[in-house]
């Protein structure tokens, strides 16, 4: 049972599992989606056997079929890897100028007070571009993740209002987590998105929740137990 502290103190990152974990090919979690979100209302991840991408937004979680769909899911579906967090902007900006992904990131970096916390990141508004992909189901024995990436959809959106839910993590968080910046990306009507190529903004609202604490459960089976992480990046 979760401590008072816990629930009242909403500045958590919390995380199921480890990226390198499922980088090796650990796509079967025991975290369910109604457990992940009593730790928060806003994150990103996957589903068991890898299908598909996360994205909570709003306490609704999305699930981002092979076929660019969003799907909500209010069952008991599990994750072998989930990042969330309460969201509560600590600062917000508006961006009216054009800017790819690159040059948004940068712009970002440059607005922070530091590189050596995590933060959560709601970008919302209207894309001139986007390009995202997700992830097929897999079936067993599970290839690597990188081996999966080769052959993933992919899917492009123009002119498209949407919400981009994502972290900025620090270098130290690598193995655990990806470095730097990690989006996903939804549509205004909630009905397509994905994992976040490439994107150019029109005009978006940038918020920017500041967070001070880190919270990681690690699976309990012999899987995770036997798995031997190596180097794979994101």
């Amino acid at each position: 049972q979760s401590s008072p502290e816990l629930v009242e103190n909403k500045e958590i990152l919390f995380q199921y599992s480890t990226l390198g974990s499922l980088l090796a090919g650990i796509y079967d979690g025991e975290m369910t989606y109604s457990e992940l979100k009593r730790h928060g209302d806003f994150g990103l991840g996957t589903f068991n056997a890898l299908e598909g991408e996360m994205i909570e937004i709003d306490h609704q979680v999305y699930q981002i079929k092979a076929d660019g769909a969003a799907y909500q899911v209010d069952g008991e579906e599990k994750t072998p890897f989930a990042v969330v967090t309460y969201f509560e902007p600590d600062q917000t900006i508006t961006i009216d100028e054009t800017m790819d992904c690159e040059q948004l990131k940068e712009h970002l970096d440059s607005l922070l007070p530091t590189e050596n916390i995590p933060y959560a990141l709601k970008i919302a508004g209207r894309f001139n571009y986007l390009k995202t992909r997700s992830v097929p189901r897999q079936g067993k024995p599970y290839p690597r993740l990188l081996e999966v990436l080769e052959e993933q959809p992919i899917f492009e959106f123009h002119g498209i209002e949407g919400v981009i839910v994502g972290f900025r993590l620090p270098g130290y968080m690598e193995g655990a987590n990806a470095p730097g910046y990690h989006f996903h990306f939804i549509t205004g009507d909630r009905t397509a998105g994905g994992h976040v190529l490439e994107c150019e903004s029109h005009k978006v609202k940038v918020e920017i929740d500041y967070t001070n604490e880190w919270h990681t459960v690690l699976p309990e089976d012999d899987e995770f137990y036997d798995v031997e992480m190596t180097g794979d990046e994101y």
